[in-house]
């Protein structure tokens, strides 16, 4: 899953071309644009929607996390939120549509994605398989460096402390912006709980999803403080265009004198082509250099013809490989792919950042002394461009490029993003019991057992089995929801999207004035039911701050089972509130003696109000969660039967193509394994009583192998509660500190 523009798109062709070597089936799952390039280098395609131009439009407008007065009235915000929604849908339709040239059904497996396609986890929540992020900027939290499209001026806070929270800023603004899709997506589309303020920000580092970073270790080494689940692995080439013939006049303007400075922006699109054009063609003149101007998306060029310049059309597609050996430097946007390119030629670099992450890769290009510092294209000037293409044809910076990209040849960094994919797996819970060699994708409960397509469909023809009595196998569970921990923090979740949603209509009265006022008005009733979930919830769990014990409710799913609960909720409410009067000091007398007697009546004068009431408000709130799940699970439901449908067919093309011996190979397999159930059952029950018994403490290292199948884990650890409540706290103090900064520098 790929959002962004052609330099976002094409490290994961290189990855996917060298996947497909393995013997994978790779999908590349991103915007129309690309398709043919996709197709051409022999991986299949899926269409997400949204148009990557209008992308690059905006973000040149708004380089930073929050939008401009402009695009807040003139209606940006709204066209590309409605962008965002075709594309988290389109990511989700990947994961399971058949291929819409071939016919070909697909079913995906595990999934990589950079995190701007924000549909990746859920997307993995509701499948349960394996997700692997993988970025060419920076998008782990850590106290190295700020997160590259947070740019803090002030802060009272140490650096390396004020670094670590710019991501869980960006986290934040970015969920303030984008969440409400995302609960709507995991509710409507996926058939999942939505999540709160405090377990949507942040959720991929909280569950220590693996990441890759297609970036060179030689240019950004890894921060210590990321640890065994993150890599960095060198940035992704394709391979060499063995085939590619340059136009005559390129060759002609490049035998015709020196080597020239390439400049151009690639994709981004330029408000000003014609003055950034001036721009560029009297800087090159007064640096005494010839130059080759790409129009790109921006459009630049259009001037008058010079000896010294050569405009290559937008249309033009030169590898930059092939043409960055033959130039003397490049000036570019700072884009991740062009910056690879340009250094692994070891070529000095001049960066122009217009947004994201560009200024991350020009203060890195700086710091490795391969070209000056960055010139923000709003600073652009004839004299500063002038004095930084000097800069580059120095012989320091000429030195200092080629012994980066010494370096960074050495690195291969494809293989290694391939090694990290597969350390990341779990696959000890991947392979099929029967035939290790085979990817499980379903699972029996009554046989504790994991099946390939082909190991199923031998059994259910030989009447083993049958696929009712199977589910779908998930390997990879997520345990995205936590427990709100108390009233106040239940409350300020929702509250906060309620006044979220409620500004957000306003904003759009000014350009949309019916639809703002219909937005305006619906998110309030939408908030108070948000409020009585989140309030209920806290005050259940209240009693656990404080040491008391908590039941642990029911499962809602429906309407009827949540009357169920809030009724029985309002029982034992009032059961429990007036039993501890009496219970609470007595078990604290036996633990604690006398101290343990006092703070047990402490804790039992509280319950007494406080578990009647969380009963109370439960009476309503139960029964209605359970009219919700009602609505969303036929969706859920008609997902899941595709799924197996797919899986199915898989199952009987694998046996069309299998051989007699491998038939009674899986038979034999069985028949050994059905003697063996009750140890495996035992076995599996051992360990998901331990992974109970254990749900709050954190694991060493979490991003290994499962031990035992996902499915009888599911209902443990939800996370620690400890954990999400320090993010959070220091989401919180993030931007209190934040505030203090701003305010003592106005």
């Amino acid at each position: 899953m790929i959002v962004g523009s052609r330099g976002d798109v094409q490290p994961y062709v290189a990855l996917g071309k060298r996947l497909v070597q393995d013997g994978h089936r790779v999908r590349i799952a991103t915007h129309e644009t690309f398709r043919k390039f996709v197709r051409s280098a022999g991986l299949e395609f899926f269409n997400i929607g949204g148009d990557p131009q209008q992308l690059m439009s905006y973000m040149v407008k708004n380089p930073g996390l929050i939008p401009g007065i402009e695009s807040l009235t003139n209606g940006d915000i709204g066209r590309k939120r409605d962008m965002l929604r075709e594309m988290i849908n389109g990511c989700w339709q990947a994961c399971y549509e058949p291929d819409d040239e071939t016919g070909e059904a697909f079913s995906a497996d595990a999934i990589i994605s950079n995190p701007p396609a924000f549909g990746h986890i859920h997307c993995a929540e509701a499948l349960g398989i394996p997700l692997l992020l993988s970025f060419t900027m920076p998008w782990s939290p850590t106290s190295s460096f700020p997160h590259p499209l947070v740019n803090i001026k002030a802060s009272n806070a140490e650096r390396g402390l004020t670094n670590y929270l710019s991501y869980a800023m960006a986290e934040l603004l970015t969920w303030q912006g984008i969440g409400d899709i995302v609960n709507s997506f995991r509710v409507k589309a996926l058939g999942l709980r939505p999540l709160s303020l405090r377990s949507g920000p942040g959720m991929a580092d909280r569950l220590k999803v693996p990441f890759t970073y297609c970036l060179s270790p030689s240019l950004v080494p890894k921060p210590r403080d990321w640890k065994s689940h993150i890599d960095i692995v060198g940035f992704y080439f394709m391979p060499s265009d063995t085939q590619y013939r340059p136009p005559s006049d390129l060759l002609q303007f490049l035998d015709a004198g020196p080597p020239p400075v390439y400049i151009g922006f690639g994709s981004v699109v330029v408000d000003d082509p014609e003055g950034m054009s001036n721009i560029i063609v009297q800087a090159v003149q007064k640096a005494g250099v010839r130059a080759i101007l790409f129009a790109g998306w921006g459009g630049l060029g259009g001037l008058s013809s010079s000896p010294n310049i050569l405009i290559l059309g937008k249309e033009s597609n030169v590898p930059h490989d092939w043409l960055f050996t033959r130039v003397a430097a490049v000036v570019h946007h700072g884009g991740a792919g062009t910056t690879a390119a340009g250094l692994a030629c070891g070529r000095p670099t001049v960066v122009v950042p217009f947004f994201g992450d560009q200024l991350f890769w020009g203060l890195m290009v700086n710091r490795a002394g391969a070209g000056p510092p960055p010139i923000p294209q709003k600073e652009l000037s004839v004299q500063n461009l002038t004095s930084a293409i000097r800069y580059a044809m120095t012989p320091a910076a000429t030195q200092a490029a080629k012994r980066l990209g010494d370096q960074i040849g050495t690195e291969s960094g494809v293989e290694r993003g391939v090694e990290s994919f597969y350390r990341h797996l779990p696959l000890l819970n991947m392979r099929c019991d029967l035939v290790p060699s085979e990817l499980a994708v379903w699972w029996s409960t009554k046989y504790c057992l994991r099946l390939s397509a082909l190991a199923a469909q031998v059994l259910v023809d030989a009447k083993l089995l049958s696929y009712d009595k199977l589910d779908t196998h998930r390997p990879k569970e997520y345990a995205s929801q936590a427990d709100i921990s108390d009233p106040v923090t239940g409350g300020a979740s929702a509250i906060f999207w309620t006044i979220t949603n409620y500004y957000t209509g306003i904003a759009k009265i000014f350009y949309s004035p019916v639809n703002g006022v219909i937005k305006t008005t619906t998110a309030i009733p939408k908030g108070i039911a948000d409020i009585l979930f989140s309030v209920q919830e806290g005050f259940s769990n209240l009693p656990k701050l404080y040491g008391s014990e908590v039941r642990a409710p029911g499962k809602v799913t429906n309407f009827k089972s949540g009357l169920k609960e809030g009724g029985k909720g309002l029982f034992y409410g009032y059961y429990d509130g007036i039993t501890g009067l009496v219970r609470e000091p007595l078990e604290g007398a036996k633990k604690e003696g006398v101290v343990g007697a006092i703070k047990g009546s402490a804790r039992s004068f509280v319950n007494v109000t406080m578990r009647p009431a969380a009963g109370a408000l439960g009476l309503v709130t139960h029964p209605l969660n359970g009219a919700w799940k009602s609505l969303q699970g036929s969706w859920a439901r008609k997902q899941d039967k595709q799924q197996e449908t797919t899986r199915m067919a898989q199952g009987l093309a694998a046996v069309r193509s299998c051989s007699i011996e491998q038939r009674r190979h899986i038979l034999g397999r069985f028949v050994e394994a059905r003697k063996t159930t009750a140890e495996r059952r035992k076995k599996y029950e051992a360990e998901a009583r331990e992974t109970l018994c254990h749900e709050s403490q954190p694991k060493a290292n979490d991003s290994g192998p499962s031990k035992v199948p996902e499915r009888t884990s599911a209902q443990s650890s939800q996370g620690s509660v400890d954990e999400l409540d320090a993010q959070f706290e220091r989401d919180l103090e993030m931007a209190k500190q934040l505030s203090l900064a701003e305010s003592s520098s106005s």
